[in-house]
């Protein structure tokens, strides 16, 4: 436990100092793109506000994951990052959407706006170096929690907005060629949505209780019959608090002799450690049966 406090801890420091970093870098972009009529530049700047807001509910969600159980809430409030992280997909789709409707009538109009290219370039290098620091501060907790991972996918997409802005910048600096600010646009909201796919499907999967990814179910049935005293085991349920937090539950038909000759505590610790080792689960809740009692049993899932 101390262990998950000192991560999470060390997860909030990472998103307080990328929030700040954002919000400096979102004010620039807006003005840029106010200045410059850049719409690939306030595009860029309306996903970095959507990221604003949804490190800053990740940042939220991690301060109310940490409150205890309660006898009203006996899982706690770990499930509110997943919540969390639902928010944000979602405001990444509606940014998505909205700046491909807005660059696609750009694209077609006839007489496209003027877009002065050296300043939207310098404000996309600008915006470019934030966010790759930005990634490199949120990395790691990426790694292990859904939360953390809406917020570095969100940051990953601003990096290559800004890649594209740039790119746009030189391309009207060097042709003129003005339409390409709103090529940059479409481009961005290209690239926002399949990240948003990816959170959204992760986010289903545990809402859903689905198995959590890597994990074989059949294989953690295995290592359950070769435990010592195991006669056969049923059903198997195994799904996710929230990223990392995963849970067992089984049904474990067991040899007369291990409640006899009182190994009962002796075999639990033995399929408690085994689950925890090999399978990173670390919440098991297992029912012994002895074999004449699972017969008896009507409903059997697999």
């Amino acid at each position: 436990m101390a262990h998950d406090h000192s991560h999470g801890t060390a997860n909030r420091k990472r998103l307080i100092g990328v929030i700040a970093l954002v919000s400096v870098t979102l004010i620039v972009e807006v003005v840029g793109g106010i200045m410059t009529g850049s719409l690939a530049l306030l595009a860029d700047a309306g996903h970095m506000f959507s990221d604003l807001t949804g490190l800053v509910i990740a940042l939220v969600a991690m301060r109310i994951a940490l409150r205890p159980a309660t006898d009203r809430h006996t899982w706690g409030f770990q499930r509110t990052e997943v919540l969390a992280a639902l928010a944000n997909g979602l405001i990444l789709t509606s940014v998505a959407v909205s700046v491909a409707i807005e660059g696609i009538q750009r694209l077609v109009d006839s007489a496209p706006a003027h877009v002065s290219g050296l300043p939207v370039l310098i404000v996309a290098l600008i915006g470019l170096v934030v966010n790759a620091v930005s990634l490199g501060l949120l990395r790691q907790g990426a790694r292990h929690s859904i939360n953390m991972k809406g917020a570095y996918l969100e940051v990953f997409g601003d990096l290559l907005g800004s890649v594209l802005v740039a790119m746009s910048a030189i391309v009207i600096m060097t042709t003129g060629f003005m339409k390409a600010d709103a090529i940059a646009s479409l481009l961005i909201a290209a690239g926002i949505l399949p990240r948003a796919a990816v959170l959204l499907r992760d986010v289903w999967r545990v809402l859903n209780e689905s198995t959590p990814a890597g994990t074989d179910v059949e294989l953690i049935r295995e290592h359950v019959r070769d435990a010592p005293g195991v006669v056969g085991v049923h059903d198997v349920h195994v799904w996710s608090i929230t990223s990392g937090q995963s849970v067992f539950t089984a049904h474990v038909i067991v040899r007369r002799e291990v409640f006899e000759e009182g190994r009962v505590g002796e075999l639990l610790d033995h399929l408690t450690s085994c689950l925890a080792d090999h399978f990173d689960v670390d919440h098991s809740t297992f029912q012994l049966e002895p074999a004449r009692h699972s017969d008896t049993e009507t409903i059997a899932h697999s």
